[in-house]
């Protein structure tokens, strides 16, 4: 198994690494070698794995990342937090990935072996193994360095956590703060030096909802997502679409960092907007808010969750932001890509 040598850290991607000839054959066991017990280590055309009988969950996503390698973190990490997140949010257990990479020519190997350190360490701290995976490598300009996508297997212990679960009057929470991510990598990207103190808020959060599922009611959360594009009004709206009702959230109560609304004031940029890649929308039943909370703010991912808002009983699909002077706006739902390519 080629092992992560000086010299071979210091070549780059080649079109030759995607023929399946002997350098791809090379290429994938220095991924193999990188990605240690995190991969299941068969090199069959397929993966047979033991499945709990009973319902799963599955997923896909894929990864174009610009910069795809930032001051916390990289299209590694947000690859395996993106997939377990999504899986985990519907109320399943996070099992297996996939992992397809788009390679572009050029691209320094130590660049790639960063990315898949970062998946490795990120699929632990998860406790998912990769069980298959393929590369393709495309010319320059085609791939802006490395593209990665990812699917996902996960099983259900518990009842599926569904949209239509949520009833008038549940309490909105969120895990943490919103627009760091983006203000983060807006940053690396425009270099205006906000990176240092604004870190990504990418994570893995299937830990923090396993203790919260045991330590609450199982009806205490009627349904979750993980707050990514499009940020916290995309799943707002979302949710008032698919509940007929308005969604009324509390200007005063968001969550957002002084120096990440200072940069998203410099960029136009709304914080409803913004991509997260580490935070919880939660609807809560009022009776258990305080437990909820309680848990979430002993898990080093939620230590800042708190209540925005609520689902109101008015029948009509839309969402609204009570100022702190009082005055009641609707939030216009995002038209386009204001923030592409940040997860």
């Amino acid at each position: 198994m080629r092992m992560a040598t000086d010299s071979f850290l210091d070549q780059q991607i080649v079109l030759d690494h995607g023929t399946g000839a002997r350098l791809s054959r090379e290429l994938v066991e220095f991924m193999v070698g990188v990605l240690g017990d995190v991969y299941i280590g068969e090199m069959e055309d397929s993966a047979m794995l033991p499945v709990p009988a009973g319902n799963i969950a599955m997923t896909t996503d894929s990864f174009v990342v610009d910069p795809p390698f930032f001051g916390n973190g990289d299209i590694g990490k947000i690859a395996v937090c993106g997939t377990v997140n999504d899986l985990a949010v519907v109320g399943a257990e996070p099992l297996y990935l996939t992992l397809a990479m788009i390679l572009e020519t050029g691209l320094p190997i130590r660049r790639l072996h960063q990315a898949l350190v970062s998946l490795r360490d990120t699929a632990k701290e998860a406790g998912v193994k990769i069980v298959a995976g393929d590369t393709k490598v495309v010319g320059p300009g085609e791939a802006d360095g490395i593209f990665l996508n990812t699917t996902g297997i996960g099983v259900f212990h518990r009842a599926p956590k569904r949209m239509t679960d949520v009833r008038a009057g549940d309490r909105i929470v969120l895990s943490g703060p919103i627009g760091n991510h983006t203000v983060h990598l807006l940053s690396v990207r425009e270099g205006l030096g906000f990176e240092k103190n604004v870190l990504s808020d990418c994570a893995p959060l299937n830990g923090m909802i396993d203790a919260l599922e045991e330590a609450v009611p199982a009806d205490a959360v009627r349904s979750m997502r993980d707050v990514t594009r499009g940020g916290l009004s995309a799943v707002l709206h979302e949710y008032a679409a698919a509940l007929g009702r308005t969604l009324r959230i509390e200007d005063a109560a968001l969550p957002v960092d002084f120096e990440t609304r200072m940069a998203a004031d410099m960029l136009g940029i709304n914080p409803l907007n913004c991509a997260n890649e580490g935070c919880l929308a939660l609807f809560v039943d009022p009776d258990s808010v305080d437990s909820v909370l309680k848990t979430l703010r002993a898990h080093p991912y939620g230590e800042r969750a708190v209540v925005i808002g609520e689902v109101t009983d008015r029948a009509v699909k839309a969402v609204e932001l009570v100022g702190e002077d009082g005055k009641v706006s609707e939030i216009e739902e995002l038209q386009g890509a204001e923030l592409p390519r940040l997860c």
